[in-house]
C-alpha cells in the first residue's frame, strides 16, 4: 500500500480540548523552570518529571484517549499509529515508528491504537485502511500518511512535526531519563567517530572543487559520509558540490523562461531554484520551492520537497533563512 496524503475533512474536532495559547504558555513555563534548575545546579541528573524511554511508546484505547493523547499533546506531539494484528504492513511500520520515537528522545510520543479493539476511534478518524498515521498537537489533529513509507520520508515528516509543535505551539517535549535502560545515546557519544582518513578526504574534495572537478569532489564527500554519515562538513560540501554540478551546463535564460511559463512544473521550478541559490538569491529559491510544494501533489510534491531540503543543506541549518523556510514548508505540508 502506497503512502498518500489524507484529508482532514470529517475528522473529529479536537482543537478545543487544549488551546494553542495554553500549550505555549505551559511550554514557556517549562523552559523557565528548566533554566532555573540549571542555574541552581539541578542539571546533574534527571528531574523528578523525567520518564524512561519505555514511556514514549504506549498503547491507547478509547477509554484513555483523552488522558493519554489529548491532554498529553499539550506537552509533546503524539503520533497515532492505527494498526491491527492481522495487518502485515503494520508489522513493518510499527517497529520503525517505535525506534524513531525513542531516537527523538522525548520530542515525540507514539500512541498505538489497535483498530479491532477500538472501532469507535477508527470511525472518528475515518480510517479507510491501515496502517494509518496521524499526529495530535495541542489537541489538534494532523494527518500524516497511510501505508508503509520509506524510513527517510518518515524521519523528515516527524522532524517537521517536531518543528511545527515548537514554533507554532511552543511545545518542546518531555524529559527522558538518560540513565534509564534504552535511553538514546548522549550527544557526546554520538559525536565520536573515527577521524583518521577524513581530514585527507575532505582536503581532497576541496582541491577537486578548486580545480573544477565537481565529480571528484562529490565522490570525495560521499566517501567521508560512507564512514561518518553525521559529518557536518562533508554534508555541507556534498550539497554544494552537487548544486554546482547541476547548474554547470544550464542555460540560465532558457531555465528562467521555462519556469515563468510553467509555474506548476516541478522540474522547471527546481532548476530555477538551483540557479537562484547559486546566484545568491536564497530567499527567492526557498520561496519558489515552497510555493511549488503548495500547488503539487504526490511524487511531484515529494521531488520538490526533497530538493528544498537539499538546498537547506547548502545554506546550513543555523541560517535564519533556512529556519523561516522550514516554517513555511511545515505550514504547507500540515
Amino acid at each position: 500500500m502506497q503512502p498518500r496524503n489524507m484529508s482532514m475533512s470529517g475528522v473529529v474536532d479536537l482543537a478545543a480540548v487544549k488551546a494553542a495559547g495554553e500549550a505555549k504558555a505551559k511550554a514557556e513555563q517549562a523552559r523557565a523552570e528548566a533554566a532555573r534548575q540549571a542555574g541552581q545546579g539541578g542539571g546533574a541528573g534527571p528531574s523528578a518529571g523525567a520518564v524512561p524511554p519505555s514511556a514514549l511508546v504506549i498503547d491507547v484505547d478509547e477509554a484513555g484517549f483523552e488522558r493519554d493523547v489529548l491532554q498529553l499533546s499539550a506537552e509533546v506531539p503524539v503520533v497515532l499509529d492505527f494498526w491491527a494484528e492481522w495487518c502485515e504492513p503494520c508489522k513493518q511500520l510499527s517497529p520503525l515508528l517505535e525506534r524513531l520515537t525513542v531516537e527523538a528522545n522525548g520530542r515525540l510520543v507514539l500512541a498505538k491504537v489497535d483498530v479491532d479493539a477500538n472501532q469507535m476511534l477508527m470511525q472518528q478518524f475515518q480510517i479507510q485502511g491501515i496502517p494509518a498515521v496521524f499526529a495530535v498537537v495541542a489537541g489538534q489533529v494532523l494527518p500524516l500518511f497511510q501505508g508503509v513509507a520509506p524510513e527517510q520520508q518518515i524521519r523528515e515528516t516527524l522532524a517537521q512535526l517536531v518543528q511545527v509543535a515548537e514554533e507554532r505551539f511552543g511545545i518542546i517535549g518531555i524529559e527522558v531519563d538518560p540513565n534509564a535502560e534504552g535511553a538514546a545515546p548522549a550527544a557526546a557519544d554520538e559525536a565520536e567517530a573515527p577521524a583518521g582518513p577524513h581530514d585527507a578526504l575532505l582536503e581532497a574534495a576541496v582541491v577537486a572543487l578548486d580545480a573544477g572537478d565537481l565529480g571528484g569532489a562529490v565522490q570525495a564527500y560521499k566517501n567521508v559520509l560512507a564512514d561518518d554519515p553525521a559529518n557536518t562538513e562533508a554534508k555541507l560540501g556534498l550539497a554544494q558540490a552537487e548544486l554546482l554540478a547541476r547548474v554547470q551546463h544550464m542555460n540560465p535564460q532558457a531555465v528562467r523562461t521555462a519556469a515563468a511559463e510553467n509555474p506548476k512544473d516541478p522540474a522547471a521550478q527546481i532548476a530555477a531554484a538551483d540557479l537562484d541559490l547559486v546566484g545568491g538569491h536564497v530567499e527567492d529559491a526557498f520561496g519558489r520551492l515552497v510555493d511549488t510544494v503548495r500547488v503539487t501533489f504526490g511524487d511531484d510534491r515529494d521531488a520538490v520537497r526533497l530538493r528544498l531540503l537539499e538546498l537547506f543543506e547548502v545554506i546550513g541549518a543555523d541560517d535564519p533563512r533556512v529556519s523561516a523556510a522550514r516554517t513555511a514548508l511545515a505550514r504547507v505540508l500540515f
